[in-house]
């Protein structure tokens, strides 16, 4: 049974083509909003200073908007669901550690929601602390799991043996060194430039990562109802599910992008959840739904897969074009069809 909330082929077979912006919006990725005030409410993974709130101020002016930190993404997601929020800005895939798995499992499942724009933010970590702490006395560092997974070799390097306290977020172990009067339970927190400047922390080190290249990709998350116009710079966000225990059925579900020129700049598959061995597939397509090529590749996704799931079709932060294969323009699909159309009318060809 295909997931008709997501889906891309209206009952009548017709594709389905980018829809206005709800309310009459004009901006590309920012539909007006509908708590009647005006002011966008932007939910996103709290508290102030994290590296989320950095791709958040890259959409809006936090003076013309209503910011809703939330202590997890699966929160920000479903405040935009319930109509609390007008959109979600969370991690979607960081250079070194992957895909954030809560927001591709969420986005995957429950009421549907649509990306509408992403954002790219530059990781790099500070080491704070009280004043007065030096680096040989730290022993132990919070943070959030990602952020240590990407800073545990500089630490083993310069703090030997010092030992990792999860917490929420990067900002959530600032804020705790901030205002915890008493003891916080650990000595030094991983946290972005600007949370150490928002919490005015002690900074003991300002190059505290293993990769000094480190990017993530944050995502704008809306309620169906619009899809921003194409820019030639574009990504489809799709997750698909596959047939259960029939031969070749990836490479079915690939050729269907393959045939078409659809280049895939993500792919990664995660555990439906309902048995052990069942997977979807959260994949990024290079290109918009309202191009020729990736409507093609949707219906055949249609046909052969029993569940295929829309997330949107947006502007790429890095404004990279795809290389577009001949034979695969709007043209020539456009061509082929009236050429069909001529056949059926028995008209020579």
């Amino acid at each position: 049974m295909h997931d008709d909330a997501g889906d891309v082929e209206r009952p009548d077979g017709a594709v389905a083509t980018p829809r206005e912006p709800r309310d009459g919006a004009a901006s590309a990725g920012r539909p007006a909003t509908g708590n009647g005030t005006g002011r966008a409410r932007y939910a996103f993974l709290g508290p102030e200073g994290t590296f989320t709130e950095a791709a958040l101020l890259q959409v809006t002016d936090p003076t013309e908007a209503e910011l809703v930190p939330c202590l997890d993404v699966i929160t920000a997601l479903d405040l935009v669901r319930r109509g609390e929020a007008d959109f979600a800005v969370v991690p979607i895939e960081n250079s070194v550690e992957g895909g954030v798995n809560a927001t591709l499992d969420s986005l995957a499942t429950g009421a549907p929601l649509v990306i509408v724009g992403e954002m790219l933010v530059p990781i790099t970590f500070f080491l704070v602390a009280r004043e007065g702490m030096t680096l040989e006395h730290v022993r132990r560092i919070s943070t959030h799991p990602h952020a240590w997974a990407q800073c545990r070799g500089w630490v083993a390097e310069h703090i030997p043996g010092a030992v990792h306290v999860p917490a929420t977020s990067t900002a959530a172990a600032a804020a705790l060194l901030a205002t915890d009067q008493d003891a916080p339970g650990f000595d030094a927190a991983l946290v972005s430039p600007l949370s150490a400047e928002k919490y005015g922390l002690q900074v003991l080190d300002t190059g505290a990562a293993d990769n000094p290249h480190a990017v993530t990709r944050f995502i704008l998350v809306a309620r169906p109802g619009y899809v921003p116009e194409p820019t030639g710079a574009d990504k489809t966000t799709l997750m698909v599910h596959l047939p259960d225990n029939e031969a070749g059925a990836l490479l079915s579900m690939l050729e269907q992008f393959a045939t078409r020129g659809v280049n895939l700049s993500r792919i990664e598959s995660r555990p439906i959840g309902d048995s052990l061995g069942r997977y979807s597939f959260s994949i990024d397509a290079e290109g918009h739904i309202a191009e020729e090529r990736v409507q093609a590749t949707l219906i055949g996704l249609h046909r052969v897969c029993p569940t295929v799931r829309f997330l949107g079709s947006y502007p790429r932060a890095d404004g990279h074009r795809p290389h577009v294969r001949p034979g695969t323009y709007d043209a020539d699909f456009r061509a082929a069809r009236e050429w069909v159309s001529r056949l059926l009318a028995g008209l020579a060809v």
